[in-house]
């Protein structure tokens, strides 16, 4: 045995295609053993590897580990012990032995993995709320009311609905372009989102006093400095902050309360960055729009007064879980391993 994947099933039911992938990529350059671990199974590592002193590299994937664990691993030149999410959880100990014997230790340097599956994501929630798309796709079902209803006998004069008019003109509709998008955070799913608006020609400023200088250019968003001024004169508002101790509820109520009268949220990230009761309020009384994956509360209760509203998309917290965010996940530690001659 060279190269060893060991995975526990709790860990593989959050990233479900990340063993196998793994497994594909190493065991075309050398000998790859894959273990899984079941449900229920707490062993530790060192319980669980026979043959631990032939590892030279090691993937474990939510598996117990103790320093005694690996004593055994003798032939160990190149390790990983990712999180679910975050940096690794392994223990101090555990890393001076390891470093003491000269093992390399990778890690995540960043959530980009699914930075792209989450502002692709954000992007098409955006383009729902503007042009009503879910709502319409729902009423197809039941009746003919959403055709005749966008049927030019069907206008009262000039600035009411006409022929194939779906917009909510209460709210920010019809195209990105030309819409003045304010973002909050230009990391990894902020830059992107913010470049995919800027695309298709929005004017794009964003908040973000930690981000270097390039990436704002590199996103075709200009730097706003203070958050007050960023939600004056927003349209549409995507706060795209991952939740930390000083990340929640950084966007306060007072900052919601500013926002336009008819400006669309977009929350995608994490919502309660947020001030949620303040968002929930005004998009309640008809004030804002909402297009939100992720909500304070998970699984919205099914009686919660967002759920089906004219006003509001929503989806089931999906954003970031596709096959290309597992194969990417995987692709950032396997590029850190020193190639197999």
């Amino acid at each position: 045995m060279s190269n060893l994947i060991i995975i526990h099933a709790d860990f593989e039911a959050h990233w479900p295609f990340v063993a196998e992938d793994w497994y594909n990529t190493w065991r075309d350059a050398d000998e790859t053993a894959l273990i899984r671990l079941a449900r229920g199974d707490n062993r530790r590592l060192g319980e669980v590897v026979p043959q631990a002193g032939e590892v030279t590299r090691l993937a474990c994937l939510g598996v117990p580990v103790t320093s005694e664990c690996l004593q055994a691993f003798r032939g160990l030149r190149e390790a990983t012990f990712p999180a679910l999410y975050g940096p690794s959880k392994l223990g101090q100990p555990s890393v001076d032995l390891l470093r003491s014997r000269g093992v390399q230790l990778y890690d995540h340097r960043s959530e980009g993995f699914w930075g792209q599956s989450v502002s692709e994501f954000a992007l098409a929630l955006t383009l729902c709320a503007l042009r009503q798309i879910p709502q319409n796709y729902h009423a197809m079902l039941t009746s003919h009311e959403p055709w005749l209803r966008y049927d030019a006998t069907r206008n009262q004069g000039p600035g009411t609905l006409g022929a194939q008019f779906s917009d909510d003109t209460r709210f920010t509709a019809g195209t990105v372009a030309g819409k003045r998008v304010r973002v909050v955070g230009a990391g990894n799913i902020g830059s992107r989102y913010a470049s995919f608006v800027h695309m298709l020609g929005a004017d794009v400023a964003t908040w973000d006093p930690y981000a270097a200088e390039p990436g704002f250019h590199r996103a075709g968003t200009r730097r706003v400095w203070h958050l007050e001024e960023l939600v004056k004169d927003a349209e549409i508002f995507a706060p795209m902050l991952p939740l930390k101790d000083d990340t929640r509820g950084i966007v306060t109520a007072a900052l919601i309360d500013a926002l336009p009268k008819g400006c669309l949220v977009v929350l995608a990230t994490r919502a309660t960055i947020c001030d949620m009761s303040a968002i929930r309020r005004r998009v309640l009384a008809d004030e804002l729009a909402l297009a939100a994956d992720v909500f304070d509360v998970e699984p919205l209760p099914l009686d919660d007064p967002l759920l089906g509203r004219h006003n509001v998309v929503h989806t089931p917290h999906l954003a970031g879980r596709t096959h290309d965010s597992n194969r990417q996940w995987v692709e950032n530690l396997t590029t850190q391993f020193m190639p197999k001659k």
